[in-house]
């Protein structure tokens, strides 16, 4: 009875029951692990550059790591954070490509022309050529660097690829979205094609093996063949935790007793994916890189909360500018931290790695003009003040726009119809449509997608544009503040100005027909030359795939399935 019963609460009944009261400083959740005095003894000198590992994983929701007080099993990530500096003041972006792109550049994408959506596998698009990337400007400083995982930053061009762009080596995918064992991809029905890659070739023999594990056995290789003396970089992008939820079945086993079929394979891919991590860590110490090593942990955005994540007890999932959006999970563990064990508040965004982690490389940033990131290794090390003060999360003027939005509401300098969303100090001013706004408990009971439909319906007919929220004292987005702080809006609204008249413009090209897969062989791959413009098309008959015979998009009517899901829930947003 008492489940049944869950179906008919509303938000309401959530509040007065307490789940929304979860204390953000509440000890062995969020706060600091007991501290030995000695701990914050200075650590071995910087002797040499030290090697970088950057581990970003996809999808994972803010709850879904075990010091959040989540479910999940998670003691590898909970041990490193445990041990080095958890950012608990740490943004990225709602979406794939959006965060990608500015961990790469250290730009917003307003400034890269991404603003709008993600880089899909048929637009003639990628990250601009223009951009000095993060692993150029490590190579710059004498370090070797490689990329393992999802690129989702394009590939229309050979120019666009990874080994392009900064990398000297390539294991991993190009679209956003791949089988974990076949690593076909559809773009639609009928346009499907497999997306593994070594280098600028076609990976056809790694077929079959799970990408979780396969990448965690490339990092090691790397390690294994390169000398611990000589600085060394690795950008692992695990495709975990996206869909399709797909997972060995040992994984899924130890979460039998989750009543949600979601969450539960979600949860056997976030483990899994904990215990590839663990062994980084074990071929760092291993092949003697550990202790002249820095090891950043970051997710991409927020937890899609109908394939399982959950990012409790924040408001809003992937897609959105609520907090559950584009607050992240983030940690740095490193035997050179000053202050170890500890809790960091101090403000960062996804943009400031690229500036801190050159600055460690002991690159040259001087000749790097417009970053919006900044080096935050004092803050994080030294427990210092962040030089950051505020973030934009974005202006994206092609995305829909919000119904009851106007000039007029905007004091007559912004349109508050566009979505947008910056962050000020301990102000939140979100305008537009912010995306899907409710708050979503974890999904651990059989039928609990029903009582997050009534949760969804309590929204309906608010007839809003604007939002203002002190997010330091009310990091929930519970009390909307625009209407008693005009003036605070005001302010901000005059912030969003000042950066929409930096954008560049929007870079978001009409699909191409030759970007087919059955044009490139039956993979996923460039398809433009050098001289070709973005919107030129052109079309020939079809090749058939070498090596192997044209097969089905496993994945194609799961996709389909989600589309039209979020299509259903994108049409109840505020």
């Amino acid at each position: 009875m008492a489940v049944y019963a869950l179906t008919g609460f509303s938000l309401v009944s959530l509040l007065s029951f307490g789940y929304l009261s979860w204390d953000w400083m509440k000890p062995g959740l969020v706060a600091d692990v007991a501290t030995d005095p000695m701990e914050k003894s200075l650590p071995p000198t910087f002797t040499r550059p030290p090697h970088i590992i950057f581990i970003l994983t996809d999808d994972q929701g803010y709850h879904d790591i075990g010091y959040h007080g989540s479910d999940i099993q998670t003691p590898t990530l909970d041990r490193l954070a445990a041990e080095g500096v958890k950012l608990e003041n740490y943004y990225i972006q709602p979406i794939c490509t959006p965060s990608r792109s500015q961990l790469i550049t250290g730009r917003y994408q307003i400034h890269t022309g991404l603003q709008h959506s993600i880089i899909r596998p048929r637009q003639p698009n990628c990250l601009p050529l223009d951009q000095v990337t993060l692993p150029q400007k490590l190579q710059e400083a004498g370090y070797s660097t490689h990329m393992v995982g999802k690129w989702h930053l394009g590939f229309y061009k050979k120019e666009c690829l990874p080994t392009r762009r900064g990398f000297d080596t390539f294991l991993g995918s190009l679209t956003g979205n791949v089988d974990y064992y076949t690593y076909d991809n559809c773009d639609g029905p009928g346009v499907c094609g497999y997306d593994l890659h070594e280098g600028e070739d076609v990976a056809w023999d790694q077929s079959g093996k799970y990408s979780t594990f396969l990448y965690a056995q490339r990092v090691s290789k790397i390690l294994a063949s390169h000398s611990p003396k000589e600085p060394i970089f690795i950008y692992v992008a695990f495709q975990a935790v996206h869909t399709p939820l797909q997972s060995p079945k040992e994984y899924i086993y130890r979460y039998r007793s989750m009543g949600n079929v979601a969450r539960r394979k979600y949860a056997a891919m976030v483990t899994c994916m904990d215990e590839a991590v663990k062994n980084i860590t074990w071929a760092l110490k291993k092949y003697g890189y550990y202790d002249n090593s820095v090891i950043v942990f970051s997710t991409d955005n927020g937890g899609q909360t109908f394939s399982g994540g959950s990012n409790w007890p924040l408001r809003g999932r992937k897609g959105t500018y609520w907090e559950g959006g584009v607050r992240g999970i983030g940690f740095v563990h490193s035997p050179l931290i000053k202050r170890k064990r500890r809790t960091s508040w101090a403000l960062v965004h996804i943009t400031d790695w690229y500036p801190t982690l050159v600055s460690l490389a002991r690159g040259n940033l001087s000749n790097v003009q417009g970053l919006d990131g900044y080096n935050v290794w004092p803050a994080i090390s030294e427990g210092k003040e962040s030089p950051r003060t505020e973030i934009l999360h974005n202006i994206d003027p092609l995305y829909n726009h919000a119904k009851y939005g106007s000039l007029e509401d905007g004091f007559g300098i912004w349109n508050t119809a566009v979505q947008a969303s910056i962050r000020v100090g301990e102000w939140k001013l979100l305008t537009g449509d912010p995306g899907y706004s409710d708050w979503i408990p974890p999904q651990t009971l059989t039928n609990f997608p029903g009582s997050w439909w009534n949760l969804e319906r309590l929204t309906d007919g608010l007839r809003k544009s604007v939002w203002l929220f002190n997010i330091t004292a009310d990091p929930y987005e519970r009390y909307d503040l625009s209407e008693q702080r005009p003036d605070v809006v005001r302010t901000l609204l005059m912030r969003l100005v000042h950066y929409n008249r930096t954008a560049i413009p929007v870079r978001y090209p009409a699909e191409n027909p030759r970007a087919h897969p059955d044009f490139n062989g039956g993979a996923w791959g460039p398809w433009a030359s050098e001289d070709d413009g973005e919107e030129r098309e052109g079309g020939r008959e079809p090749l058939k795939s070498r090596n192997k015979k044209k097969k089905k998009c496993k994945i194609c009517k799961l996709r389909s399935f989600f589309r039209k899901l979020n299509t259903r829930l994108m049409s109840n947003r505020i």
